[in-house]
């Protein structure tokens, strides 16, 4: 049994899409890499844990950001000149916050990282039932008219009237 050429591509598209997707990109460059592999490791996995201040979701092991690239520097010179895996961390916590960990600490200033998006989620759910509850009511009702809003009313609809004089 042949397949149509549009399932093939399809299951094509998506093969090559799915391989894509498995890995995450790596932007550490050449340049960067450490000769001594244990090193190296240790670097990788301490940049998987730190998260690029410009790019703001990716860790700096994934990011190309010019910012990204000189923290992964930093960390691999952090390591090379002797300090432990906690040392560096600490290091970069130090000069950039708690904000350049991806998992930030669970301590009284970083509240507003682990709690903002229930917050904002919160605050837009009642913002909408607000809404809604102040949509939904009975409209008042209309205000009667005037006497000279009648006789235009009827003018207008060619209605014999008090308007028409009697011949």
């Amino acid at each position: 049994m042949k397949l149509p050429f549009g399932i093939l591509a399809t299951i094509a598209m998506l093969m090559m899409f799915g391989a894509d997707m498995q890995h995450p990109a790596i932007a550490v460059e050449p340049s960067e890499v450490l000769s001594n592999p244990v090193l190296e490791a240790r670097a990788r996995a301490i940049s998987s844990e730190l998260r690029c201040l410009v790019c703001q979701n990716e860790s700096i092991d994934e990011s190309n950001a010019p910012l990204a690239h000189d923290l992964r520097v930093l960390v691999r010179k952090r390591l090379l000149a002797g300090d432990s895996n906690a040392q560096v961390k600490e290091y970069i916590v130090a000069r950039y916050g708690n904000y350049v960990l991806l998992k930030p600490p669970f301590i009284e200033e970083t509240y507003i990282l682990w709690f903002g998006p229930l917050a904002l989620l919160l605050a837009a759910t009642a913002a909408v039932f607000v809404f809604y509850k102040r949509s939904a009511g009975v409209p008042p009702d209309p205000a009667p008219l005037s006497d000279e809003e009648s006789r235009s009313i009827s003018i207008l609809l060619g209605e014999p009237g008090e308007h028409e004089e009697t011949r």
